[in-house]
């Protein structure tokens, strides 16, 4: 019987980003890439842990492809998606006859990985009677379709991931322990984009690349003050969320949008703390305070991406040159620690001008 090839996915060497737009240059990711390198061509179960969208998926298909079973497939099953009750035969597969419906005889997702990797995603959300069949599995590399009279055996790494706290639903009973010990051999624990956002550039050139091919459009590049404010944002979303911001500027194709409605929440988030007592609502003031947040930030951006050159700044943020300087005293832009040769002659020519 075949296999139900939905769910399975062979994966190719150009099924993932680069290395550098995968890991990026950060001290924590760098950590990660090796710690990968060394853990991938072993058999050992492999624990991914990080917040909703900081690529737990890419982190396992990476492992999965500098292993020793990257030539078999790579099966996803998303334990949260698929009810508990439905959730055991497509783990381990039915007999013809096993239950009312039950009509041919069905591989689980355990067999259609066979020889390669199966990756179960959100394994927090586990029924915890599958936990235990899970167990088993793991301790004996056996197990049994519903129905069936014999055991199989299973030739598979499994990788597992979560955004939950495991420690915490072993406390509160909704979690194994002993499950827990058998999974999270060796962990790797991704941190959200927040706090690798030098990563964040090259993840959108990535985008805009991959996905304008599958829009079948080309996008212009991001311009750099609208770069800043990407950079700036802290993503609750993640690289999902970054992703979804880039589809929507290809699609729109407008940067203005882009930028307008980052704008907004930057200016939200930064002044959403100080207005926790209603009765010191003032929409004036708030419009004043995030107009002025919005203002330092992307001038701030702006001139790192110019090396403090002023006059490079005012003519990419389109005003005046010396609009620009009472901006920059206005919002109280920190001065540069030093200064480039362009810097100097920039200084050099205002004076000369002035």
């Amino acid at each position: 019987m075949e296999f139900n090839k939905t769910f399975v996915d062979s994966l190719g060497t150009d099924s993932l980003p680069d290395e550098q737009t995968i890991f990026g240059s950060s001290i924590s990711m760098q950590e990660i890439r090796r710690k990968a390198d060394r853990i991938a061509a072993t058999s050992i179960p492999v624990l991914i842990r990080g917040e909703s969208g900081t690529g737990k998926e890419v982190i396992a298909k990476y492992l999965h492809l500098h292993s020793a079973v990257s030539k078999g497939p790579f099966v996803k099953v998303n334990c949260a998606a698929i009810p508990g009750t439905l959730l055991e035969s497509e783990l381990f597969g039915y007999e013809k006859g096993s239950f009312t419906g039950a009509l041919e005889t069905k591989p689980g997702r355990v067999e259609m990985a066979d020889k390669g990797t199966l990756f179960l995603d959100e394994i927090g959300e586990l029924d915890i009677g599958l936990q235990t069949k899970l167990l088993h599995l793991l301790q004996d590399g056996h197990y049994c379709r519903i129905g069936g009279r014999e055991d199989r055996r299973a030739r598979i790494r499994i990788v597992c991931a979560t955004n939950c706290d495991l420690e915490k639903a072993i406390t509160t009973g909704t979690f194994r322990e002993d499950l827990f010990y058998r999974i999270d051999v060796v962990s790797l624990h991704l941190p959200p984009l927040r706090a690798r956002r030098e990563q964040i550039e090259v993840l959108t050139k990535h985008f805009l690349h991959s996905l304008g091919k599958k829009f079948g459009r080309q996008a212009p590049p991001i311009a750099p003050t609208t770069m800043g404010l990407l950079q700036q944002w802290n993503w609750p979303g993640n690289i999902r969320e970054l992703e979804n911001w880039v589809a929507r500027y290809i699609i729109l194709g407008s940067d203005d949008v882009l930028s307008n409605e980052l704008n907004y929440r930057i200016a939200a988030n930064s002044v959403e703390p100080v207005y926790q007592d209603r009765q010191s609502l003032d929409l004036k003031r708030m419009a004043r305070e995030a107009t002025h947040a919005t203002e330092k930030a992307v001038i701030l951006r702006s001139l790192q991406a110019n090396q403090w050159n002023r006059r490079k700044t005012a003519r990419e943020l389109n005003i005046s040159y010396r609009a620009l300087l009472y901006k920059i005293r206005e919002a109280g832009v920190p001065p540069r620690k030093r200064i480039s040769p362009e810097s100097s002659s920039d200084n050099h020519n205002n004076a000369r001008h002035n």
